[in-house]
């Protein structure tokens, strides 16, 4: 008789190879109609299930692991575990897992697609064309600001804060950072960064990129006070989470020309944004993309497939973000 594979719930739709690798070790409740679930569906989904993959978009607090009595392992599907009550999991003995490192470059590009945008102003400047507001060339015409030989400050200077640094290198770029702590001197010589304090960074820097954690501490890292210290010419890029900017603070900044212009891949409260973000021309948008390529999305499904078994084979994933679970 064959020994029963652990039951896992899939919250999304993920890759055949993905699910290929699932169940050659797990029974899997799959859902390729990626129809999210509400918040008592998934209560429902999970009740008899050891594991589950999930992505940003679910919620796993209290009342969720209180419905999974089996539980004992959450793989979500992002770097960012703010979804997950990891101290509600600790408490359930329940292991969580996130999908660091595979996606640090491909965010870093995103934040300097932003950045490139938004100092070019080429949305803008898209739907001017789509309009058939292009009549000609002219000398004055649609005016953005350089990157190269500007001062880039970076504000959180983890794998991906110095992926984005180290491709500053390229235009010559000065690179401020802010941090809870400074990096290693190698790691700054490597970037070629200088840390500051955030009010220094602020106020010193032509591009502001963010690069933090949502938690308690970072929530409206960036608000009106914060806005204010920036130069007026200045562009600041969220392509971190959502939350971490007060947006309404944001829209007003660019609305009354306290800074230039802002980037952003993340909202509060996505996917509803600030209506008011859709009136300004002053402001790229995208929809959560930072590591939105088919390697990179890929490998991070497999890097949460992988945790998820590694978890309920019993050995202690390597991107368990709740070690004191296994005490």
């Amino acid at each position: 008789m064959s020994e029963r594979k652990p039951r896992v719930l899939v919250t999304r739709e993920v890759f055949d190879e993905t699910l290929d690798y699932l169940r050659r070790h797990c029974e899997v409740v799959e859902n390729q109609k990626d129809v999210p679930y509400a918040p008592e569906a998934l209560a429902v989904a999970l009740a008899d299930c050891e594991g589950l993959m999930c992505a940003l978009t679910d919620k796993v607090d209290a009342e969720l692991l209180a419905h999974a009595p089996q539980l004992k392992a959450v793989a979500n599907i992002a770097v960012g575990y703010n979804n997950i009550d990891v101290p509600a999991c600790t408490a359930r003995g329940v292991m969580a897992t996130n999908t660091p490192g595979v996606l640090d470059d491909s965010t870093a590009d995103l934040a300097w697609a932003l950045m490139l945008g938004t100092a070019r102003r080429i949305t803008e400047v898209e739907r001017r064309i789509r309009a058939g507001e292009w009549t000609g060339w002219r000398l004055k015409q649609w005016l953005g600001i350089d990157v190269h030989h500007a001062t880039l400050g970076i504000v959180g200077m983890g794998r991906i804060g110095q992926a984005i640094a180290r491709r500053a290198l390229g235009f010559d770029m000065k690179v401020v950072y802010h941090n809870r702590k400074r990096i290693a001197p190698e790691l700054e010589r490597k970037c070629n960064a200088a840390y500051l304090s955030l009010d220094e960074l602020l106020s010193q820097s032509d591009f502001v990129v963010l690069q933090v954690p949502y938690t308690p501490d970072t929530h409206h890292l960036i608000g009106a006070a914060q806005l204010k210290k920036m130069k007026p010419s200045a562009i600041l890029i969220n392509s971190t989470r959502g939350g971490v900017v007060d947006d309404a603070a944001l829209v007003a900044a660019l609305t009354d020309g306290t800074i230039r212009g802002a980037g952003l891949d993340v909202y509060e409260n996505e996917p509803k944004l600030h209506p008011d973000f859709l009136k300004l021309d002053n402001v790229v948008l995208a929809p959560h993309i930072g590591s939105s390529t088919e390697a990179t999305r890929k490998a991070m499904a497999m890097l949460a497939a992988q945790n998820l078994v590694d978890a309920l084979q019993g050995r202690t994933p390597p991107n368990l973000v709740n070690p004191d679970v296994r005490k």
